[in-house]
């Protein structure tokens, strides 16, 4: 038997499916001389402080700074009792280990995600839980039953994977003792009052600096006037078109005296054309997605949306075999992927009403090995979604038309520069048109085009002046971040504030070496983080510092953590790590090293208070009075319940009632407050086996003989129940 370790159950599943086994018990596939079980994602997390040291209890500024001298690994907590193990964690846990103990396993295969946080969680489970049994590695980037069997057959042993791991755990332990240590002697030293802690992360800090110093731009931004002059010129054949004056390539001027002067003077002189240019322009189409810019896309395209959201959303699609793998830096595929994109090609073009114009070739823009890190960019699979939810849909389809893109014809225009000058005057007008003469890959996202028509006019052809306009403007200040231009920083560290850069190879380069703010898969967790603690804030798609935020900025000692370059060059040696080019015990010894400085610095500090809590004593909104004895309903996590439940009163309404449930309702706040004040509810929306939408009166009644309540239905002439 061949036992194989994935990272989540519907991958176990979808492996499952591959080889043909139906067969499912508790915590495992069984069949076709395979074994297939799975995590929970992380099942084992480090040991917190108070592990190592009963005394970490209780945070004290003399007892840090806290490195262990070996980092131990225990069953994940519990998200809601963090004093308590995990149960579902703890019970797999077990299974694995039972399953790895058979005799009748003769190998174990770790099938968990192809990057580092994989690798970390695949080898924290099998060799904590201990094995003499030999260990292979599965590598995939899709999920596709073909994929899969493909994958079983070039397993690796999973000692070539160390490398790999080493980046993994240098990432983990780093960011461990980083944030324990700093995070505990900031609150100690900056912050009054208990409840919560003031953050401090390796990337939480450089990126909360992004925002600020946009921020800050902002804030001391200082408008300027400035001043425009536009003509409008007449041909002989009577058509007319404008130009907008230009001196050595300038039209912004700050002297509106000086184009007074300019004005005045076209009253009495003739203008000629001196020049004119027309020129094709080939546009080729965006890249393909990596994981950050389909993140950019999304984000800036559709409202509602977060990085983070679009990751879980990508990361359902691969999960269900209709993407490939989505925490990628890379933008183009490999040279070998170049059969299987030709043959997906085939199948999603199907239908479309451009299919004819899509044709595939072998082009260097999407193949090329050079511009591939560890993974390709996102593409489709060859399996065709049967049903996708409207949020799956939006991801699917942008992954989808940006592969198609590739294989359209190139898009192209004309351009036309027609150059007016005015007798005795020393600048020139400069008039621009443009055409559309290929729509090409432009058709896939019905991208319009803005065509501005220039007349038909011939070198040095004598035109009239018809008008002319000297306007007033402001210069603008530049705007907030968004998540899009946020993550394109992170990216880059900073190099890549330029839209027009994103598709340079500099800028692949850059990406592709490591040297950046997080990883493609950390990132979207970050800007929610910092959201979640009160450091950025969010206004319409614009993200702000808060208040804390700044003091934190402004007066937090450890600067190198503010620093681009400085977190950038930590993620490119974790880059450099998993290329074996760098050893994860001189990482992990800088770290120790820099963490001991950084604590000094903030025991030795000026006490300053950057944040004050304030315990607020938790008030309930009272829905109505109990049908059973009379005190408070109030809303609880699981339901509306009594208040006097300590006292053994069991009124409660589940969120989660099953009787709703199976009409595809859920009970809410007013809901609850219309049954207690009048005995029951009308229900509008509730849908029938059948599939069918009614209404209905809905009442909820103390069954006679015991304590509990069920639910009645009644049907008054006015409402009607769907068949």
């Amino acid at each position: 038997m061949k036992l194989i370790l994935t990272e989540k159950p519907s991958v176990a599943k979808n492996i499952a499916d591959a080889l043909n086994i139906k067969t499912k018990k508790e915590g495992y596939f069984e069949g076709n001389g395979y074994i297939i079980t799975w995590a929970f994602g992380h099942l084992l997390e480090l040991y917190d402080a108070k592990d190592y040291d009963p005394k970490m209890t209780k945070w004290r500024m003399e007892y840090f700074p806290f490195i262990p001298q070996k980092f131990q690994y225990k069953v994940k907590t519990d998200p809601k009792n963090k004093e308590k193990e995990d149960f579902g964690a703890k019970k797999q846990l077990e299974i694995i280990q039972q399953l790895m103990n058979r005799p009748d396993v003769e190998m174990i295969i770790s099938a968990c995600d192809y990057d580092r946080e994989g690798q970390l969680i695949g080898d924290t489970i099998i060799y904590n839980l201990k094995t003499n049994k030999p260990v292979y590695r599965m590598l995939q980037n899709e999920w596709t039953k073909e994929e899969v069997l493909k994958g079983l057959k070039q397993l690796k042993p999973n000692t070539e994977m160390r490398s790999l791991l080493d980046a993994g755990i240098s990432r983990q332990w780093a960011d461990w003792v980083i944030g324990i240590n700093l995070t505990s002697v900031a609150t100690l030293k900056y912050q009054k009052g208990s409840g919560s802690a003031l953050n401090i992360g390796r990337v939480l800090l450089p990126t909360l600096k992004i925002i600020y110093d946009r921020d800050k731009e902002i804030e001391q931004f200082k408008p300027e006037d400035y001043f425009k002059l536009e003509a409008s010129f007449q041909t002989q054949n009577g058509e007319v078109y404008k130009g907008t004056y230009h001196v050595n390539g300038e039209e912004k001027f700050k002297n509106r005296d000086e184009l007074e002067n300019i004005q005045k003077a076209l009253a009495n002189h003739q203008a000629q054309i001196i020049e004119k240019t027309v020129e094709k322009k080939r546009e080729y189409p965006p890249y393909l997605f990596n994981l950050t810019n389909l993140q950019g896309y999304i984000t800036s395209k559709y409202k509602g949306w977060t990085s983070d959201k679009v990751l879980k959303v990508a990361q359902s699609l691969y999960e269900k075999k209709y993407i490939t793998y989505p925490r990628t830096a890379s933008v183009v595929l490999e040279e070998s992927l170049v059969d299987k994109a030709m043959k997906v090609l085939q199948i999603v073009k199907k239908g479309l009403p451009y299919e004819d114009e899509i044709v595939f070739a072998k082009k260097k823009r999407v193949f090329d090995n050079s511009k591939v890190e560890s993974h390709s960019a996102i593409i489709p699979t060859y399996v065709k979604p049967a049903r996708l939810s409207n949020d799956e849909k939006i991801v699917y389809e942008a992954i989808k038309n940006r592969f198609l893109m590739q294989f359209m014809p190139v898009a192209e225009h004309e351009e036309t520069k027609i150059i007016t000058k005015v007798n005795e005057i020393k600048g020139e007008f400069i008039s621009k048109g443009r055409v559309q003469i290929v729509e090409g890959w432009r058709k896939v996202e019905q991208i319009e085009s803005k065509d501005m028509i220039l007349p038909n006019v011939t070198l040095h052809e004598l035109v009239t002046i018809k008008d002319h306009e000297l306007t007033s403007h402001v210069t603008k200040p530049p705007k907030h971040h968004t998540e899009k231009t946020l993550l394109k920083v992170m990216e880059t560290c900073g190099k890549g504030k330029g839209e027009e850069l994103e598709e340079s190879d500099e800028m692949m380069a850059t990406i592709l070496s490591g040297f950046s703010i997080g990883t493609p898969a950390t990132r979207a967790e970050t800007i929610k983080k910092l959201k979640s603690i009160g450091y950025i804030t969010t206004k319409n798609k614009y993200l702000i510092c808060t208040e804390l935020g700044k003091r934190i900025v402004e007066t937090f000692p450890i600067k190198e953590l503010f620093d681009l370059e400085f977190t950038g060059r930590l993620e490119k040696t974790l880059s450099d790590i998993e290329k074996q080019k760098f050893q994860r015990e001189r990482f992990l010894q800088f770290i120790f090293d820099f963490t001991k400085k950084a604590v000094h610095t903030i025991q030795q500090d000026e006490d300053v208070i950057l944040n004050e809590v304030e315990k607020k004593k938790k008030t309930f909104e009272v829905l109505g009075k109990c049908p059973v004895c009379g005190h408070a309903v109030i809303e609880g996590q699981k339901g509306f319940g009594c208040s006097n439940w300590k006292n053994g009163c069991k009124f409660v309404i589940w969120k989660n009632d099953k009787f709703l449930a199976s009409m595809k309702k859920k009970p809410t706040k007013t809901m609850v407050k219309q049954l207690l004040r009048e005995g029951n509810v009308l229900v509008k929306g509730l849908t029938s086996k059948k599939g069918n939408k009614f209404d209905a009166m809905l009442r909820y009644e103390k069954n006679p003989e015991e304590e509990y309540f069920s639910w009645k239905m009644e049907f008054s002439n006015n409402i009607e129940r769907g068949k």
